[in-house]
């Protein structure tokens, strides 16, 4: 299928912004038209070094205002930290995002006050923005959507996603943000909210598409400790802390749970509760007129899992571009545009 060139810049060169980068570069349809990093080391360094392309002539650049001026149809945005004032400004200079964040999976959860100004900024630059990746996005409203395109009963729908991060060289990520190696009175609420804020607008999402919309969504969490000292890739794990997390965010309709999303993280199956750990990937049941139980696995030996797992979460970002580009002026949600079907190379 011939797609017009779009022109993109990559926003972060992190684990998944590199894999965009790398894929736009590689992309027939896609032209990388600019690079933007936080890093000073690699600041006026070519794109293509940073994600092991060779030189393509673009230079990665720390100002906004040289970002602005490219003129570019499309801004892959994939920070660590969600800058409203940096999207609005992208947005209204003309410029599509695609991002992996997960503000604006579903706008009607977003407080009030950024929907209205990014929807401002959509109007005034004519753009829109959308939300994706693996998980959220792929698994959590693309797989159930084709799914029930074969059910006219819903009784229940659970999403389990298993993930052995025991190889990922990731300590700030682990450590610091996900609380693995820290006391189990020490896991911070915060960390319940953050997923609960990641999955619950997009499993609303599909509810709505399905008209079933949630009378609410809940959270809960169970947390597991290494029996022994255990040393991961990102470090050692003492006997006695977290080594495995447990979270279900619950769509509650009518008094019940009608979907469910469910991740269990770990570091090691040595642990002191009785899970069902599963090799990293997905278990989707559904419960209807015409049931279904599918395991999505990933057949990647645990050694080379933190290298390629990054690309489930960039490709659909980069696949997702034209889409964006062609919607009407707004946030975009996976209801709002097309089935994403990718131009490969």
């Amino acid at each position: 299928m011939s797609q017009k060139t779009l022109r993109v810049v990559q926003w972060t060169t992190g684990n998944i912004g590199t894999r965009a980068l790398r894929a736009v570069i590689d992309h027939p349809a896609l032209t990388l038209a600019g690079l933007y990093v936080h890093s000073d080391a690699k600041e006026g360094l070519d794109a293509g070094e940073l994600c092991d392309r060779g030189t393509v002539g673009v230079k990665a650049t720390r100002s906004i205002d040289e970002i602005i001026d490219l003129g570019a149809d499309c801004v892959l945005y994939m920070p660590l930290q969600f800058d409203l004032d940096e999207v609005c400004r992208i947005l209204a200079s003309g410029a599509n995002i695609v991002t992996t964040r997960g503000e604006f999976h579903h706008p009607p959860s977003m407080p009030a006050a950024i929907r209205d100004t990014v929807e401002t900024a959509c109007a005034e630059g004519g753009t829109s923005i959308h939300s994706t990746g693996s998980s959220p996005g792929f698994i959590s409203e693309a797989v159930p959507l084709v799914l029930s395109s074969i059910q006219r009963t819903l009784d229940h729908l659970a999403i389990d996603e298993y993930a052995d991060l025991s190889q990922r060289n990731s300590p700030g990520i682990l450590f610091e943000v996900m609380g693995f190696g820290q006391q189990p009175a020490d896991f911070a609420q915060a960390r319940l909210d953050h997923v609960k804020d990641n999955f619950g607008p997009s499993l609303q999402v599909l509810a709505d598409a399905l008209g079933l919309p949630f009378d609410s969504v809940e959270a809960s969490g169970e947390l597991a400790v290494a029996r022994n000292d255990v040393t991961i890739a990102a470090g050692t794990i003492p006997a006695g802390t977290v080594a495995a997390q447990r979270i279900t965010i619950s769509g509650i309709r009518g008094g019940r749970e009608l979907m469910r999303f469910r991740p269990t993280w770990y570091c090691t199956t040595d642990i002191d509760v009785d899970w069902d750990m599963q090799a990293t990937g997905w278990h989707i049941s559904i419960d209807g007129d015409a049931p279904l139980d599918i395991e999505m696995r990933f057949p990647i030996p645990l050694e080379r899992m933190s290298e390629t797992a990054p690309n489930y979460t960039a490709n659909r970002a980069v696949n997702a571009v034209h889409a964006v580009h062609s919607a009407a002026p707004g946030i975009r949600t996976s209801l709002d545009l097309p089935l994403i079907v990718p131009v490969l190379s």
